[in-house]
């Protein structure tokens, strides 16, 4: 999960990081008085007025402003929101004191997959994209492995700061602050806490001025209160309810719903849908849902209403092949789920296409072929049963045409 600026400055400040005083404003009034509460306007004071999106290039896209008073602030903020950057929205601008900078540096640390352990980075050439300064004077650059057992301590933070060629009467400072953004990023359980630009203001103070931060959601058992974080706004309605659910979902924009038991066979499903789909006018996959093992009736019903309710989808393909949950509890789980799901007064008007693999298969078909559900029908391989769905996709008329 990625974070606004201002909520990564807010973590930053929870663990000692240096910040500037903020506030957040969704409607240019706000703005005003946000601004207002920072001293706009007071002995020659200005505020920065930025965009809260989840993307670069907000200063190029005109989404940060100065601003020299509360009036000028809730001009400026009016300007911004409701602005598209890079495709996306401005519900929200973060305000904060305008920074008298003189020099610009850049830090973070980050989980490195290729080489299985973490990564610092750190540059004297802040302010400008790193893919820049790696591309064009790589030498100014400093990339230090991070020991996952021994994180970056004291020792390790100036190692960083020396390598990087912070000044010297800056490094004490430097190395502080990478230490408490490393606290950040293993207390939080991020896989990248990034500081662009980390300034040197005029009396000497180090202070991180814009920060990214993305959380590993892998982790969000141990950490009931990044819920509080996500941006449901920008969530497929869907994909929330599922998430509430406990559901491994993911919205698509096809026509033929999918279901299955293990995140590989899902993906698979999705192809062979998706290469079927070609013969029926390119219907397409409209989600990923991986029930797991435990295909009980209430997963399957929950499975099944969170697609049904999908107006795109026109059919669905339930996958499953037997493992550790047979295939006949599987059949069982469907049975139940659509009289569940008519019990709740969701009325299931979609085909279902059925295809049974693996252990208890042969009973799990006899249970669904006795229950004679009318919109249930049952193939016995993967491509013919994609094929069916695709069919039967593309057979089924958009509501209202």
């Amino acid at each position: 999960m990625d974070l606004f600026e201002y909520q990564a400055r807010d973590l930053f400040a929870a663990h000692g990081v240096p910040v500037l005083d903020g506030a957040v404003a969704e409607t240019p009034e706000q703005a005003r008085d946000a601004a207002e509460r920072l001293g706009a306007g007071v002995d020659g004071g200005r505020v920065v007025v930025k965009a809260q999106v989840k993307a670069g290039g907000r200063g190029k896209a005109g989404g940060v402003k100065l601003a020299d008073s509360p009036e000028d602030a809730q001009e400026k903020a009016a300007q911004i929101l409701g602005m598209q950057i890079k495709g996306l929205t401005v519900h929200r601008v973060m305000l904060a004191p305008a920074a008298a900078i003189e020099e610009e540096y850049y830090f973070s640390v980050l989980l490195d997959r290729s080489n299985r352990t973490f990564l610092a980075m750190a540059s004297v050439e802040g302010g400008m994209e790193i893919e820049e300064v790696a591309a064009t004077k790589p030498e100014a650059l400093a990339r230090v492995p991070i020991d996952p057992l021994t994180g970056i301590d004291a020792a390790k933070a100036r190692e960083i700061a020396e390598q990087a060629a912070f000044p010297a009467e800056l490094v004490d400072q430097i190395a502080h602050v990478i230490e408490r953004l490393w606290d950040v990023f293993v207390s939080e359980d991020a896989t990248l806490v990034e500081v662009n630009p980390l300034v040197k203001t005029a009396d000497g103070t180090v202070v991180a001025l814009d920060g990214k931060v993305s959380l590993d959601e892998n982790a969000g058992f141990r950490h009931a209160e990044h819920d509080a974080l996500a941006d449901v706004s920008a969530t497929d309605p869907l994909e929330q309810r599922a998430k509430e659910k406990g559901l491994n979902y993911v919205k698509l924009d096809g026509s033929v719903g999918i279901i299955g038991n293990g995140a590989g066979l899902v993906m698979s499903t999705l192809d062979v849908v998706a290469y079927a789909g070609e013969e029926f006018g390119g219907a397409k996959p409209a989600n990923f849902l991986d029930i797991g093992g435990g295909a009980s009736a209430e997963v399957m019903a929950n499975g099944l209403e969170i697609i049904l309710s999908d107006a795109d989808v026109r059919s669905v393909f339930v996958n499953v092949f037997g493992g550790i949950t047979a295939c006949d509890a599987v059949a069982n789980g469907i049975v139940s789920a659509l009289a569940l799901l008519e019990s709740r007064g969701e009325e299931v008007t979609k085909p279902l296409v059925v295809r049974l693999d693996g252990n208890n298969a042969e009973e799990g078909r006899r249970i669904l072929v006795e229950a004679a559900h009318p919109l249930v029908s049952l193939v016995d391989t993967m491509d013919d049963a994609a094929r069916r769905a695709a069919e039967l996709a593309a057979a089924t008329p958009t509501p209202g045409a």
